[in-house]
C-alpha cells in the first residue's frame, strides 16, 4: 500500500512518469540522473553547503543520483571528452531515456520503510513540487552574495565536480592495493582537475 501510494506521489503531485514492477521513475521524460559511487558523490555535494544549491539527490545503496535535465545523458560522454575526462576510467555513468531508476520512498516514509528494507533507495534532497520538478540544468549556483544566492553555473560544472571526486576515489583505492602509486594519487587528491572550468 505504501509503495502503491508513493508511486501515486510521484505521478499526480510531481507529474513523473512511473513504469515496471516493481515500480520505478522513468528517465529521459522529466530528467535524466547522474550516477556515481556514493563516497564520490558526498565529497562532491560537501562543496555546496546550502540545500537550495542543489536539485534533487538520492541514495541507493552504494550509489548516488544526481537528478538534472532530461538529456543531459546523452550529453555526458562529450562533455566528459571536452573536459578532458575522455579515456579516463571514470565510474560515472548517467541514466537517460529507456531507463528506470529505483523510487525513494515518499520523504515522510523514510524511517518506516527503512525498518523494512534498509536498502531501500532514499532522498538526500527530495524533489519538491513546482520547484525541483522541472529539473533543469544548471543544477548548482555558486554563492556570490551575503543572502546565499548566487549565479547559476551549468551542466559542464556539475559534471567536472563530479568527475573529479570519482577519479580521486578511483586513485585512493588504487593507492591502497598499490603502495608504489600512493605518491601520484596523493598529489591527485591534493586537488589537480585537467581542466579549469574559467578558461
Amino acid at each position: 500500500m505504501a509503495v502503491a501510494h508513493g508511486m501515486g506521489w510521484y505521478e499526480h503531485e510531481l507529474g513523473w512518469p512511473v513504469s515496471g514492477s516493481p515500480p520505478g521513475l522513468v528517465t529521459g521524460v522529466r530528467f535524466d540522473a547522474l550516477d556515481a559511487p556514493a563516497e564520490a558523490g558526498f565529497a562532491m555535494l560537501s562543496r555546496f553547503s546550502r540545500p537550495e544549491q542543489l536539485g534533487p539527490v538520492a541514495l541507493d545503496g552504494h550509489r548516488i543520483r544526481l537528478l538534472v535535465a532530461a538529456g543531459a545523458a546523452e550529453e555526458l560522454p562529450g562533455l566528459l571528452e571536452w573536459l578532458e575526462w575522455g579515456g579516463i576510467a571514470l565510474d560515472l555513468a548517467a541514466l537517460g531515456a529507456g531507463t528506470l531508476m529505483r523510487a525513494p520512498a515518499h520523504p515522510e516514509w523514510v524511517r518506516r520503510e527503512a525498518a523494512y528494507d534498509r536498502s531501500a533507495p532514499v532522498w538526500l534532497r527530495p524533489p519538491r513540487p513546482g520547484v525541483d520538478v522541472e529539473s533543469a540544468v544548471p543544477a548548482l549556483r555558486v554563492s556570490d552574495r551575503a543572502d546565499g544566492s548566487g549565479v547559476p553555473i551549468g551542466l559542464a560544472a556539475l559534471v567536472a565536480s563530479l568527475a573529479t571526486a570519482c577519479h580521486r576515489l578511483t586513485l585512493r583505492t588504487r593507492a591502497q592495493d598499490q603502495p608504489w602509486a600512493f605518491s601520484y594519487a596523493s598529489r591527485m587528491v591534493a586537488g589537480t582537475r585537467p581542466r579549469s572550468l574559467t578558461s
